[in-house]
C-alpha cells in the first residue's frame, strides 16, 4: 500500500456537457508533471466521455459523486456501482457533507454505499466533518470519530487499503472560511490516529487523508504541507482550469 497525493476536483452539479468536456480537456492539456494523482470528480452525464478524453493519462482519474447502495432494481432515478464501474469510473465519493444534508444521508447508509464501491473495484472517497457549532462546543473530534468508526471500523485492512479520506470542515464549505493549516493537521492527525488504533501503523501510514474546505490556488500551498494532509477535495475552484491546475501543482 502507498499513500497518494491527490487533488480531487468534485464538479457538483455544474457544467453541461460541453462544458464539462471543454473543462476536462484543459486540465489535460494543462497538466505539468506532479507528484499528486489528479482526480475528476463528474456529474453522472460526463462520465463515459471524460473517461475517453483520459484514457492514456495515468496521472489522471475519474470519480463519480455519489451511487446507490444496492446492486440494481426498482430504484428510479439511481445509479449503481456496476453502473459506474462500466464508465470507466475509478473513484466514488461518498457522504459528502451535501448529501448529508440534503439528502439525509447518514453513516450507516454510507457504510453500505462503501461496501458495494469496493465490491466493484473501484475506490471509495469517504466525506466526514462537523459543523460549526459542533467545532465551536468542541465536540469536533468526538463528531468525526463516530463517524469514521460507523463507516469504516467494519472493512477488513485489505478493503481499508482502498478507501481515501476527505474530511470537510463543513463550516468551510462555500462560506470562503478555511481551517487554519494547524486546525486541519489536527483533524488530519486525528483520523489517522483512528485508523492506527483500529487498522495498525502500515494501513494508516498508507491511508491518504485529504482536506475538502474551501481550498484554493493561494491557500493550497501551506495547507498541503502539512505532515497528515494529503491533498484536496476541491470545489468551486474545480470549475476553473487555471485554478485546479495551480492546486494540484501546489504539493
Amino acid at each position: 500500500m502507498e499513500r497518494k497525493l491527490i487533488a480531487a476536483g468534485n464538479w457538483k452539479m455544474n457544467t453541461d456537457y460541453n462544458e464539462g468536456r471543454e473543462l476536462a480537456k484543459a486540465v489535460v492539456s494543462g497538466l505539468q508533471s506532479s507528484d499528486a494523482l489528479v482526480v475528476l470528480g463528474t456529474p453522472y452525464t460526463h462520465l463515459k466521455n471524460i473517461s475517453v478524453i483520459i484514457k492514456d493519462i495515468s496521472t489522471i482519474k475519474l470519480a463519480a459523486q455519489n451511487c446507490h447502495q444496492e446492486e440494481s432494481g426498482a430504484y428510479t432515478g439511481e445509479i449503481s456501482a456496476a453502473m459506474l464501474q462500466s464508465c470507466g469510473v475509478d473513484f466514488v465519493i461518498l457522504g459528502h457533507s451535501e448529501r448529508r444534508e440534503y439528502f439525509g444521508e447518514a453513516d450507516e447508509l454510507i457504510a453500505k454505499k462503501i461496501d458495494i464501491v469496493l465490491k466493484y473495484g473501484m475506490q471509495p472517497i469517504y466525506c466526514c466533518g462537523e459543523k460549526l457549532e459542533v467545532r465551536e462546543a468542541g465536540k469536533h473530534e468526538e463528531l468525526v470519530g463516530e463517524q469514521v468508526k460507523t463507516a469504516l471500523f467494519h472493512l477488513t485492512k485489505e478493503q481499508m487499503g482502498q478507501v481515501v479520506i476527505a474530511y470537510e470542515p463543513v463550516w468551510a464549505i462555500g462560506t470562503g472560511k478555511t481551517a487554519s493549516p494547524a486546525q486541519a493537521q489536527d483533524m488530519h492527525h486525528y483520523i489517522r490516529s483512528l485508523i492506527q488504533e483500529k487498522f495498525g501503523s502500515e494501513v494508516a501510514d498508507a491511508t491518504s487523508i485529504l482536506y475538502g474546505g474551501s481550498v484554493k490556488p493561494d491557500n493550497a500551498k501551506e495547507i498541503f504541507a502539512q505532515p497528515d494532509v494529503d491533498g484536496g477535495l476541491v470545489g468551486g475552484a474545480a470549475l476553473k482550469a487555471k485554478d485546479f491546475l495551480a492546486i494540484a501543482g501546489s504539493f
